[in-house]
Order: structure tokens, then C-alpha cells, then sequence
């Protein structure tokens, strides 16, 4: 037998650690497990589980996110209106919440809540990852009501804030107040949520002082082939970063910022958010967690033609976001390119850099066009 290569050795202990950390959880609970307890049915030292994951915490996302992207996919969804697809999402999202009962110790979301509540590190993520969940939510609204009245499609994202919030709700109470949730309550008012209109737009209040992008001519060190190319969170596919658009790389707490690139950008180019974090061991994996969540609610209450175009991927090692010259990452990160032939010809920092790649996107299909102004709902 050949000896396992250093690569492998991690591997296969990192799986082990999460496999004996499931089974703590199950047995003991958030609360009562310990890492010791962890380590011991892994046969590794407390020290080989450190090596791999940051701590208890960042060990419960890891295990919820594995259990969240390997759960079966949903039934096709046959939603047509508005309505219909927020009923159906609250349902999805409630299907897996044991709102008056649950059995002992088994691991489930519902642990996040005092995790969320005790430490603001992870609060404000969480937050992000919500606000980021709503965009997805109201593009897909927007195609989907789309279809039945063609023309501008109208904001939908503070309805699905509306919904989240419903939902969010829901889950706290679950949670701290066993029994009181009615579950046909809260999909009804999610469907009646669904006809509101809101009189939603987007204006970003900072969008006039935005500077403008610096001009660039740089090969895209990311442009690989398709073997190397990342996965899309929401999607499942594999995600060209060679095509014509706007790649925003994005900590946790600036992930809200997509939307300017995506509203702003021409039509038909490409809008993908890269997500960053200063603390990618036990950050990334709740973003994984709460994103495969939501791909899961989406696929049950949408059909796929009005899933949203936007892109997500993640980069714990930092490698797509140096690749885009940004060296040092934080959850505050707010960068962009534009990307056009695999190149990089425009580049923004800081606040409103989403904003500014997506205006040259714009500008430039704008000119090459002959005028007229380019936006869209990608």
C-alpha cells in the first residue's frame, strides 16, 4: 500500500474530525459537547482537531454546511406567481425547523440562534449572509413576475426582506418559546407578502460620490480552464470567470454590495461575487451553511429558468482574490474588476467599488452600442 501524501493525511483527518464531531453533537448537544469528546472519537490529539478547525463553533457550522449541501434536492417547483414562490419558500424553510418538538441533542439550525446573539463576529456576517440571501430572493421574483408582465421589472428585494424577516422570526421563537409557532400562519402571510407592492427602488443614496474605476490592462490570472474553474454556490456549476462582467471580491460584512453590480451592469454580463473572509475557518462554513439553506428553499419554490444570474464563490485560501490584486483580505474587503476577453480592464477599491466596475461594464457597452445607457437585472 503507498504511503498517503501529507495533502491526503490532512484530508482524511480533517473528515474524520467532522465525522466524530457529528456524532458529539448528536449524542451531547452543542451546549455539552467538547472538542476533547471530539478528539477522542476521532483517535486524534486535541491539537490534530485545532489544526483543522478554529474550535467547537466553527466545527457546528462545518457539520450543519456538509449536512445542508448533501441533503436531497426538493421536488421541481411549479410556482407561477409571486405568491405562490414565497409560500412555497417559507414552507421549504420550515420543513426544517422542528418548531414543537425536537429529538435531543440532534444537531440543527436552531443552535445558531444563541450563537448568532452571543458574539458580534458572528452577528454582523449573519446579518450580511441575510441580506445577500434577500437579493437572490427578489431577483428570482423579479424574473418570475417578470414573465407574466413583461416590461421593467420592479425591486422585489424588500418584500423577500419581509419574508426573511417572517421567517427569521419563526425560527427564533422555535427556539426560545417551543409550541407557539403555527406554521400554515406564517407560509400564509409569506404568500400574502408575495402580491404587496412595497414601491421598492434601488437608490443608493452614496451612488453619486463614487469614483470612478482605474483604467487597467491586465491578463486575469483567474481566466483558467474549465477544469480548474469554482462552483457556484447557488447553482451547482461550475463558474467562468473568463466571461464579459463585473467579479466583486467581498468580506462578510460588505456582501450587501452586490447589488450595485448587478443593477448596474449591461445587459447580459456577468455578475460573480467572491466571498472573503478574515476568519475563513469559522465564517466561510456558516456562509456555506446558510446559502446551500437557501439554494434548497429556492429550488423548492422556483422553477430554474427564474433563478437569479448572479454568481457566488467561495475563496477561503485567499487565491481568486489575490488573483484580482487583492493581497490582504478582511471581512471589510470591497473590491472589483471588470473583466472583458479574460482581461482585466477597469479596477475599483473600497466603498462603492461594485458600483464603480459595474458604471464601466455600463459605459462601455453603452459606447460600443451608440449611445443609450446600459442596466439590468442580471
Amino acid at each position: 500500500m503507498s504511503r498517503l501524501t501529507r495533502a491526503e493525511t490532512q484530508q482524511r483527518n480533517r473528515a474524520g474530525v467532522l465525522s466524530a464531531a457529528r456524532a458529539e453533537f448528536a449524542a451531547r448537544g452543542y451546549r455539552e459537547a467538547t472538542v476533547d469528546g471530539i478528539a477522542e472519537r476521532a483517535g486524534l490529539t486535541r491539537g490534530a482537531v485545532y489544526s483543522n478547525f478554529p474550535g467547537k463553533r466553527a466545527l457546528y457550522f462545518a457539520v450543519l454546511a456538509d449536512d445542508a449541501e448533501r441533503a436531497p434536492e426538493p421536488p421541481p417547483a411549479l410556482a407561477r406567481t409571486a405568491g405562490q414562490a414565497l409560500g412555497a419558500y417559507a414552507r421549504a424553510a420550515l420543513a426544517r425547523l422542528p418548531v414543537a418538538t425536537r429529538a435531543p441533542g440532534a444537531p440543527s439550525p436552531l443552535d445558531l440562534v444563541p450563537e448568532v446573539l452571543d458574539d458580534d463576529r458572528v452577528r454582523r456576517p449573519h446579518a450580511q449572509l441575510l441580506k445577500l440571501q434577500a437579493i437572490l430572493l427578489g431577483l428570482a421574483l423579479e424574473r418570475l413576475t417578470a414573465e407574466r408582465a413583461p416590461g421593467p421589472a420592479q425591486r422585489r428585494v424588500r418584500v423577500s426582506e419581509a419574508a426573511l424577516t417572517t421567517l427569521q422570526g419563526a425560527s427564533v421563537l422555535a427556539q426560545t418559546s417551543p409550541g407557539f409557532v403555527e406554521p400554515f400562519h406564517v407560509v400564509a402571510t409569506c404568500e400574502h407578502l408575495g402580491e404587496l407592492d412595497l414601491h421598492d427602488r434601488w437608490q443608493p443614496l452614496y451612488a453619486d460620490y463614487v469614483a470612478p474605476p482605474r483604467p487597467a490592462d491586465e491578463p486575469w490570472p483567474a481566466a483558467g480552464g474549465e477544469e480548474s474553474a469554482p462552483l457556484d454556490a447557488v447553482h451547482g456549476e461550475p463558474v467562468d470567470l473568463r466571461a464579459d462582467g463585473v467579479v466583486a471580491v467581498l468580506g462578510l460584512h460588505r456582501l450587501a454590495a452586490i447589488e450595485d453590480a448587478v443593477r448596474t451592469a449591461p445587459p447580459g454580463a456577468q455578475v460573480t461575487a467572491v466571498l472573503v473572509s478574515g476568519a475563513p475557518g469559522e465564517l466561510m462554513p456558516l456562509a456555506r451553511l446558510m446559502l446551500a439553506e437557501f439554494r434548497r428553499c429556492l429550488s423548492a419554490a422556483f422553477p430554474r429558468r427564474a433563478w437569479p444570474g448572479l454568481r457566488i464563490v467561495y475563496d477561503e485560501s485567499g487565491a481568486l482574490a489575490a488573483a484580482a490584486g487583492v493581497d490582504a483580505v478582511s471581512d471589510a474587503t470591497e473590491s472589483a474588476v471588470r473583466v472583458v476577453s479574460g482581461r482585466i480592464t477597469a479596477r475599483a477599491e473600497g466603498y462603492g467599488a461594485c458600483l464603480a466596475a459595474a458604471r464601466a461594464a455600463a459605459a462601455f457597452t453603452a459606447s460600443a452600442a451608440g449611445g443609450g445607457r446600459g442596466g439590468s437585472v442580471v
